[in-house]
């Protein structure tokens, strides 16, 4: 066996010693690349760090990363939940419904996944335990909206994902938006059916007892809830999907954006600012050291013939190229149990690509796959990212046990739009293709 090959079983060593993800893909690359390269991987190395530092979409995440501490702060989504739960009160599981639309919306005006979970958690489980909710059905939902972030654009993710892979992040954008709009739809019929089958999950309290709500006063209420995320939306989003800006000046747009929206809402304050500074500082370097470690790993593996080495086993095993897609595919699902979902990316995508292009499969269709795959690990037990998020949120009265049961049957909807990608490739594939004809 070649020495590129025995990275991974190191690097899963370290990672089950406890060593952070950083520190074992940077402790890995540099024995293995010495051991394969002697002082020539000094270079390597350094050409690494210089991509790092001097790629210009990169310089998006902070300011992706500051939108969302922004509009944390900003009030915008205490006052749009009130909106949409005046539209969906009268639904069996109105509050669930309205908790699964606020995420599409604020995930769609921040593009950062925990701070999509952590709005949502802090404004809808409150109000869901005074009504008596199931909690299992409130743990699930909050983390299943939470984790929209990961699919509906702009992510940050898809901003790390779009250079490794080499494809255009706008049409990353385009192509994720049928997806995740799919998904929510998915998790919104979810809701309604079970809790009209079982209405006790879900009692409608609030609904029966609320007072009627005069219809231009909904949608008055609405209009000025809805505006500024939308606002934020398009500055962000239909700028990139219409070529008028590019990811770094759409998120600096974004971050102005959401500053001002902020000030207008009376929040803004040197303390408001310097801690969303202090943040955006912690969750960028974080995410861009171990952007810098699997650019190492990657570069090492790749440099040593891993790709061809991991294309031999796969010619070996005579698998036929759907069967290689959706082996990729089950090893990116597993790899989210030990990894967070950047290392995943980082790790995963710089070898499956070469293989997936040698496939005629299209990379931006992959891409998206890719992402759907590994948002639903980052829902599944028993690592779950998603629930550690919850359970820094959330009542002692909603259990670890409640958290597991509840995120399942979202785990099934997110494979269910899985295999409808993979069966319709132009749920992913048609916008994209509208957006390039456009421009």
């Amino acid at each position: 066996m070649d020495i590129a090959l025995l990275m991974f079983p190191a690097l899963l060593v370290l990672l089950l010693v406890g060593i952070p993800v950083a520190y074992s893909l940077f402790a890995v690359s540099l024995v293995f690349g010495f051991i394969r390269f002697g002082d020539k991987a000094v270079f390597q190395f350094v050409s690494k760090v210089q991509d790092v530092g001097g790629n210009y979409i990169l310089a998006a995440v902070p300011l992706f990363v500051f939108m969302g501490c922004m509009l944390e702060r900003a009030g915008i989504a205490e006052r749009l939940f009130e909106a949409l739960y005046l539209w969906t009160r009268r639904l069996p599981g109105g509050l669930a419904v309205g908790a699964v639309l606020l995420g599409v919306i604020f995930a769609a005006a921040s593009g950062v996944v925990g701070a999509t979970e952590t709005v949502i958690g802090l404004l809808a489980i409150p109000i869901m335990m005074k009504y008596g909710y199931n909690k299992s059905l409130i743990a699930g939902t909050i983390c299943a909206g939470g984790s929209l972030g990961t699919v509906i654009p702009p992510s940050v993710l898809v901003v790390i994902l779009a250079p490794i892979a080499d494809v255009s992040v706008g049409d990353l954008f385009a192509g994720l938006l049928f997806p995740g709009l799919l998904m929510a739809v998915l998790f919104v019929l979810y809701i309604v059916i079970r809790c009209a089958l079982n209405p006790a999950l879900a009692p409608r309290e609030m609904a029966d007892k609320g007072p009627e709500v005069p219809l231009l006063t909904m949608i008055r209420m609405t209009v000025f809830a809805v505006l500024p995320p939308l606002f934020l939306i398009f500055t962000v989003l239909g700028t990139i999907l219409m070529g008028l800006a590019t990811t770094t000046e759409a998120a600096a747009c974004g971050a102005v954006g959401a500053a001002l929206l902020t000030l207008m809402n009376r929040r803004l304050s040197i303390q408001v600012l310097g801690d969303a500074a202090q943040k955006t500082v912690r969750i960028t370097v974080m995410m861009l050291t171990i952007l810098l470690a699997g650019s190492m790993f990657a570069g090492v593996f790749i440099a040593s013939g891993g790709v061809g080495d991991v294309r031999a086993l796969l010619d070996a095993a005579n698998l036929t190229p759907w069967h290689t897609l959706l082996l990729i595919l089950f090893i990116a699902f597993i790899s989210g149990f030990a990894l967070d979902l950047v290392s995943v990316v980082l790790v995963m995508i710089p070898i499956s690509m070469p293989i997936i292009t040698s496939l005629d499969f299209d990379p931006v269709w992959f891409c998206i796959l890719f992402l759907v795959m590994i948002q639903t690990s980052y829902l599944t037990p028993p690592m779950a990212p998603a629930i550690f998020y919850l359970r820094a949120i959330s009542p002692p009265e909603i259990t670890l046990a409640d958290m597991y049961r509840g995120v399942i049957p979202f785990i099934g909807l997110q494979l269910l739009t899985l295999v409808l990608i993979l069966i319709f490739p132009q749920i992913a594939l048609y916008l994209p293709s509208q957006i390039t004809g456009f421009r």
